[in-house]
């Protein structure tokens, strides 16, 4: 027999606002599924204060809402113990199980290879690969600063302190005082909100809110090590970068790659100027670095991303279209009995 809750509520928590949905029993018996009330709180303190508030003067004993990240927890502290808690996992299996083997596999490709349908990929000189290795591994270390800077945000989260609700970013120069001072532990809420700098002191009472919070020891030693270890990711993106530099300019002590035969015999006839500003000649790593730089959306450490996963001859690539498919920026294009299916970039 299925449990029925007379007085429940479903909860859609995100970064900044909850919105909760109450249903209680019809007195009058004239709605068979009880009067449904809707109503959007913030998430700091005192909002989820006034929404635990609300459940309560309604008699809610069950409250369902989904593991969104770390943002079900600031509501989470507030309601556990007053109200029966029921946290969904919102995750589906997309994916079963097939009959996919190694063998299959191989006998796939050999049957490929055997009717030309597969392609040799490009595999750049060695001094390109080193340099590959450089920014991939750059991109690597800066994809985890990023998830360690979400790892403050999941305990900021955890002990009801919303300062990225008010704040851009949590890691720049009002941020890392602020958290500073929440590692001390020793200021209150609006001495720590008068470390802010620049724009954010127009958000001086928003700010206040926003860091009273229940903070405790635990969640300032996991601040203090999650902090410095985005010092220490910090310097070693520094070192890739300049490592990066010297490989560069070691690359432009390397001899080029020759001209075509044609932008050869211009250059016999009309100079070496006219090879070097004859079109397809391949450009230097600087000089590839400054043109990309100038693509809106594109800054040098992109720039030096685009030039170590290319190279500087696009000869190879034939036509920009192709280059584009191979980067995985391109448009697919899949169309089945007459529709047109997803047309979305594939994996570069």
């Amino acid at each position: 027999m299925d449990v029925v809750f007379t007085h429940c509520a479903g909860l859609d928590v995100h970064k900044k606002t909850v919105m909760a949905c109450r249903v209680t029993p019809d007195p009058a018996g004239q709605q068979a599924d009880g009067i449904v009330e809707i109503r959007a709180f913030g998430t700091m303190t005192a909002d989820l204060l006034a929404l635990s508030d609300w459940l309560a003067e309604a008699g809610i004993t069950h409250v369902a809402m989904e593991s969104t990240g770390e943002y079900w927890r600031p509501v989470y502290n507030l309601l556990e113990g007053d109200i029966t808690i029921f946290l969904v996992n919102a995750a589906q299996v997309k994916q079963v199980p097939g009959r996919k083997t190694d063998k299959a596999d191989a006998r796939w490709l050999a049957k490929l290879m055997r009717y030309g349908l597969l392609q040799a990929r490009f595999i750049p000189p060695q001094g390109q690969r080193d340099l590959r290795d450089l920014t991939r591994y750059r991109t690597k270390l800066v994809q985890e600063r990023s998830r360690e800077v979400n790892r403050v945000q999941g305990v900021l989260e955890r002990a009801n302190i919303k300062l990225a609700a008010v704040a851009t970013d949590i890691m720049g120069v009002s941020g890392r005082a602020i958290l500073a001072a929440l590692i001390a532990g020793r200021a209150a809420p609006e001495a720590m909100a008068e470390l802010a700098k620049g724009r954010m002191r127009a958000k001086l009472p928003l700010l206040e809110q926003a860091l009273t919070g229940l903070m405790r020891d635990h969640h300032r030693r996991l601040l203090a090590l999650q902090l410095a270890h985005i010092d220490f990711l910090d310097e070693q993106i520094d070192a890739l970068s300049a490592e990066i530099m010297r490989d560069l300019s070691e690359l432009e002590a390397d001899a080029l790659p020759p001209p075509p035969a044609n932008l050869a015999r211009a250059a016999g006839e009309g100079g070496s100027e006219a090879s070097q500003d004859a079109p397809g000649f391949p450009l230097s790593f600087a000089a590839a670095i400054v043109v990309l730089d100038t693509i809106p959306g594109v800054d040098q450490r992109s720039a030096e991303l685009l030039v170590a996963e290319w190279g500087t001859d696009m000869r190879r690539f034939g036509t920009a279209s192709r280059l584009s498919a191979w980067t995985g920026v391109a448009p697919g294009n899949e169309e089945s009995a007459g529709k047109q299916r997803s047309g979305k970039t594939r994996q570069g």
